[in-house]
């Protein structure tokens, strides 16, 4: 059988690609920083309907120490990592001229830094075995850039450059590095919308709604699966046809 390491899997995106993968037969590592209860909750959830072996693992994906600790328990219990969604995430909306470098350090060492720290830490074992999934969840402000929103903007995009440049390093052990960039998605991100705003922000959807953490992790799962082994560098879109 084999392992899914999904980090920032307590609630949204990561819950889902979670679930996803456990559908599909993986043993999931679940990373978590300050949500123990949930992840604890969802580890009962799969292990109980799936019938998958499940890991929690709490660890700052920041931290390229924690991440080490969290990667060698994960392989001490299943022999090996497969699959790597880099998931953990935060956001930052503020005008640049009013962001402190302190609230820059934060987003770029939580969504960026994460990335190198828990990969570089799970690429030997996948190139050992010369094979292995690396999913890594960018935004399309990735792509295109947000106004106010420059941090992460900026976060995102260094995202999508890492996996398109680790995918022609790592092609030749067999192993895949992709990208998501997911749209306007409904997770606790979108919590401090208000509904005018966020009937405002669904106007702009050509699709006409919203996009779900289920619509991202069925691609997810798309691409941790066999269907894809010729698809690599790749930064797919689930935005409703927002950034086309």
């Amino acid at each position: 059988m084999k392992t899914a390491l999904i980090t920032g899997a307590s609630r949204g995106i990561g819950t889902a690609c979670a679930i996803a993968l456990a559908k599909c037969s993986y043993n999931i590592v679940l990373n978590y920083n300050n949500s123990e209860e949930k992840a604890l909750n969802l580890a009962k959830i799969l292990a109980d309907n799936y019938a998958v072996e499940v890991l929690c693992v709490k660890a700052d994906v920041s931290y390229k120490a924690q991440v080490d600790e969290m990667v060698k328990t994960a392989i001490d219990r299943f022999s090996t990592i497969d699959v790597l969604v880099n998931n953990a995430g935060v956001s930052l909306e503020k005008l640049f001229t009013d962001t402190t470098l302190d609230e820059w350090d934060k987003v770029i060492s939580t969504n960026l830094t994460s990335v190198y720290n828990v990969t570089h830490a799970v690429l030997p074992t996948m190139i050992s075995k010369h094979s292995g999934s690396v999913i890594n969840i960018s935004s399309m402000w990735g792509q295109v850039g947000a106004s106010c929103e420059v941090a992460y903007s900026a976060s995102k995009a260094g995202v999508i450059g890492l996996t398109k440049a680790l995918a022609k390093e790592v092609a030749p052990s067999n192993i895949r590095v992709n990208c998501v960039a997911p749209g306007v998605i409904m997770t606790d991100m979108m919590s401090g919308f208000s509904d005018e705003d966020l009937a405002l922000i669904k106007e702009d959807i050509p699709l006409g709604d919203f996009g779900t953490a289920k619509n991202v992790a069925d691609i997810v799962s798309f691409l941790a699966s066999d269907k894809t082994q010729y698809i690599t560098g790749q930064v797919i879109g689930v935005n409703g046809g927002m950034v086309i």
